[in-house]
């Protein structure tokens, strides 16, 4: 794990730059840093040495010096795809993962990138045809950014490197902004910074003089929603599921140095750990966060899974107050206002890992989009259950044994419940069908825009945007596999695996993995028929029935609960940090123009004295406070006014 910047055309101080956009990142890699230039190109790189300690340095160039390369990330069956080389009569001068992507590369030139098991972002300089390759794993694990400045393409693993480019500057994309308003991230290639894009998943970018060329190198897909599944036996099913996932593992415990693992307490982290813990010569190192609210905390599950893995666990307490205390710093490694808290805590429990003297860990993030764990897939089906009876004024109670982690919702009338949910009134083929009620009370937030923020937009519609990036084949799925499809596409790589993944982790150098992403698992749960996945309202049903021998069954049988933090009430109350009332006050605000500084006074005071707020006051304080701290990280100001985009 690494970080690096670059960049494809003709500049002066090219030694300078590379070491300002190198020095800015430096917390991706904090072991050994390097530079390439040439005439025409250049390469820097921070290392987080994992595999190749001695030898794995970069940039690195092949034995004839035509190619040269920066990796960040991980090629987990570099093994046995250099073991291939090996029999071809390829020879290596080094024991790096690095080293068989330029051997690949000089093989079979981006078509490689289809044999890599892995997460990664690179970028490999092509010296004999003049060009620059830049791509990005399947899933969009590791982040990776460009931008364009008079003629020369940049690029690096965080958009802090991009900022060190003469004339490239911060500043508020209001396009974004609606999109983060709205979908929880913005949609890729667009970031919260104008101008600033990032390379989508599963996606390359060819530079050569005069022409950049984006495509993808493969496809999430389903079958047709009427197509036979090739796969009907659930236990031959749970069977394979195990294998994959043992298997995924497995090639995830590669590393020099030793490897720990997240544990939740849910069922996907533990799942993880257990096949760990059986694959490891050494005491497994298991680490988790808690919670003084009785509502977050998942410490009694965490403890007895530990216990039952024979694990050395570590926790780390996230008081009242924390959040806000290291909030600047979560944005300032996030890049982007977020309008939920729990980035913060996984922010403490990488530091946590790190102050334990590891530098990679597992994690069961990736499991609720692969096998249809969260809430919303549950709600989106008895939704449809109640548009097919919209009169029925019994169908509308099975949302409360949805959620039994919110009591507020357990008090609302039928009526109520039908009409939060927009059961029987939403058109039943509509593409954005299962995410809509999140949509809708996410964008609720939007009431605080100012009046030149919403001239700036000029009535645009993320929601709409998002359904034109969708596949063509998107109408024919299963209605449960376009939910996963969106999540897994758009949220995932937009949201869990950068706000509350990469970025939280590689603040303090820690290398996250993720088995329940190996891209072999991930075609093969698609394949699954939808009831496999979502029995009746079990969520996970085929990765509990593959895990049944493995976990204890407090573990393996309770319901999910979503990973939360708390959230406006960090921040307010007794002892409520000066940067907060600063940066909500009504003269920063008014002074950005991004939001209703009345309304954000307002708003401010209210979560003062009803520390219990719902959503939509939640989502907009942190929100509104996130974009403040935003500007005040990479603009130097504490607001800035919106243009048009």
């Amino acid at each position: 794990m690494c970080g690096f910047g670059g960049y494809f055309g003709s500049i002066r101080d090219a030694e300078a730059l590379l070491a300002r956009m190198i020095t800015a990142i430096a917390h991706r890699g904090p072991d050994e840093q390097g530079k390439f230039v040439t005439a025409d190109a250049g390469l820097g790189h921070a290392r987080l040495s994992v595999i190749g300690i001695g030898d794995g340095q970069q940039p690195m160039s092949d034995v004839s010096g035509n190619l040269t390369i920066a990796f960040n990330g991980e090629i987990f069956n570099y093994l046995e795809l250099r073991e291939g080389l090996i029999a071809k009569g390829r020879r290596f001068r080094t024991s790096s993962d690095t080293e068989v992507i330029l051997h690949l590369f000089d093989e079979m030139g981006e078509d490689c990138l289809s044999l890599l098991n892995g997460d990664f972002a690179l970028a490999i300089w092509d010296n004999r045809r003049r060009r620059m390759v830049l791509a990005r794993d399947r899933m969009g694990v590791r982040p990776l950014f460009y931008t364009s400045k008079d003629g020369v393409l940049y690029f690096a693993s965080e958009i802090k490197a991009l900022l060190k480019v003469p004339g490239v500057s911060a500043e508020i994309d209001p396009i974004a902004l609606d999109q983060i308003f709205t979908l929880w991230a913005p949609i890729a290639p667009r970031t919260a910074f104008r101008n600033i894009h990032e390379l989508e998943p599963a996606s390359m970018m060819i530079a050569t003089p005069g022409q950049v060329t984006v495509k993808r190198y493969w496809q999430l897909d389903y079958p047709h929603r009427d197509a036979p599944s090739k796969l009907t036996n659930e236990d031959d099913a749970a069977e394979e599921l195990q294998a994959l996932l043992s298997d995924a593992v497995r090639l995830r415990m590669r590393a020099d140095v030793p490897v720990g693992s997240y544990l939740s307490g849910g069922l996907d982290s533990s799942l993880v750990s257990a096949l760990a813990a059986g694959m490891t010569p050494l005491q497994l190192q298991t680490f988790s966060v808690t919670f003084d609210s009785a509502e977050h905390d998942e410490s009694a599950f965490q403890t007895e899974m530990a216990s039952a893995l024979g694990a050395r666990h570590r926790t780390i307490a996230c008081h009242a107050g924390d959040i806000a205390g290291i909030f600047p710093e979560v944005i300032r490694f996030a890049e982007r206002p977020i309008i939920r808290t729990a980035p913060a805590p996984l922010y403490q429990l990488s530091g946590l890992v790190r102050q334990a003297g590891l530098k990679v860990v597992l994690t069961g993030e990736g499991a609720d989009e692969v096998f249809a764990g969260y809430d919303l897939f549950r709600e989106a089906r008895v939704r449809r259950f109640c548009g097919r009876q919209p009169a029925s004024r019994i169908r509308p109670n099975l949302f409360r044994r949805l959620y039994p982690y919110l009591p507020g919702l357990q008090q609302q009338s039928v009526e109520y419940l039908a009409a939060f949910f927009g059961a029987g009134n939403a058109a039943l083929d509509d593409p954005l069908f299962s995410h809509r009620p999140r949509f809708k009370t996410t964008a609720a937030a939007k009431i605080f825009f100012s009046g030149d923020l919403r001239a700036a937009l000029k009535g645009y519609d993320a929601a709409e945007e998002l359904v034109s990036r969708l596949p063509q084949a998107f109408s024919h799925w299963h209605p449960l596999h376009q939910a996963q499809y969106l999540e897994s596409r758009f949220l995932l790589p937009g949201y869990i695996l950068s706000s509350q993944g990469d970025r939280m982790a590689m603040a303090h150098g820690i290398e996250g993995r993720f088995p329940y992403l190996d891209h072999r698992l991930v075609e093969f749960a698609a394949g699954l028929p939808p009831e496999m996945k979502l029995k009746g309202l079990v969520e996970k049903h085929i990765l509990r029935k593959a895990a049944r021998h493995l976990l204890p069954s407090a573990i393996l049988e309770r319901s999910k609960q979503p990973y939360r933090a708390p959230e406006a009430r960090s921040f307010v109350g007794a002892g409520e940090l000066d940067y907060v009332s600063d940066l909500l006050g009504e003269a920063s605000i008014a002074a950005g123009g991004l939001f209703n500084a009345k309304a954000v006074a307002n708003l401010h005071e209210k979560c003062r004295t009803q520390p219990a707020s719902g959503f939509r006051d939640n989502a907009a304080f942190v929100g509104i406070l996130s974009t403040q701290l935003w500007q005040k990280n990479f603009t130097g100001q504490e607001a800035g006014a919106a243009r048009a985009a």
